[in-house]
């Protein structure tokens, strides 16, 4: 079987995305890249519920190589940022406080440092059908500039990754992000901070892992 290690890896990845309730139903989706391959999850299918075989491996073109399922339908993102980052693991989901800040703001500015960890302020890509060529490209745009996660208007978040582990670490700090965000709207007007307060973060040494 193509990518057995990659497809264990999805399979373990959906099921902490399932119980830690970045995704619900069959909703989100992971892949993985390793060389001309990519390993992702099925469409229509619990990421909860899959095997390893059940994950289909595609050519850097959307090709199915192996596998019995179809792929899923948000592929066509995960190549393009594939394509366009040196990412090597894409995690997408549909949490919680994600979708609402997707559904109400355009970014999610810097209200605490550790938003240096995913590249500075999140952009919200402009709103597309998902699977479609618009919302890749949307996604991709608002990727740019070395930035390891966006959220997607009235849909969810994205995540890359040198791995499945470090994606799905980026997806992670990305919902906690956005539900602290939420929480302190609730109280008040959150304290942005400012280009000199994380300069002074970057200076002591916190900045997304590399060599990116």
């Amino acid at each position: 079987m193509l990518l057995a290690q990659e497809r264990d890896e999805i399979v373990a990845t959906g099921r902490r995305l399932a119980e830690t309730g970045l995704v619900a139903g069959t909703s989100g989706n992971v892949s993985v890249r390793a060389g001309d391959l990519v390993a992702v999850t099925p469409g229509g299918m619990m990421l909860d519920r899959m095997e390893p075989a059940d994950c289909p491996v595609v050519s850097l073109s959307g090709c199915v190589v192996e596998g019995e399922r179809a792929p899923s339908s948000e592929t066509p993102m995960h190549l393009a940022l594939y394509e366009t980052t040196p990412a090597a693991a894409v995690v997408h989901t549909h949490s919680t406080y994600g979708a609402v800040v997707a559904t109400t703001m355009t970014e999610l500015p810097p209200i605490h440092y550790n938003t240096l960890l995913l590249g500075g302020v999140v952009k919200v890509a402009e709103y597309a059908t998902y699977g479609t060529p618009e919302l890749a490209e949307n996604v991709r745009a608002a990727m740019a500039g070395g930035r390891r996660a966006a959220l997607m208007a009235n849909h969810g978040g994205v995540a890359i990754g040198r791995d499945l582990a470090e994606a799905f670490e980026n997806a992670r700090l990305l919902e906690w992000l956005c539900g602290v965000y939420v929480r302190a709207k609730a109280i008040g007007e959150p304290r942005v901070l400012t280009e000199d307060e994380l300069a002074k973060v970057v200076e002591r040494g916190l900045a997304p892992p590399g060599p990116w």
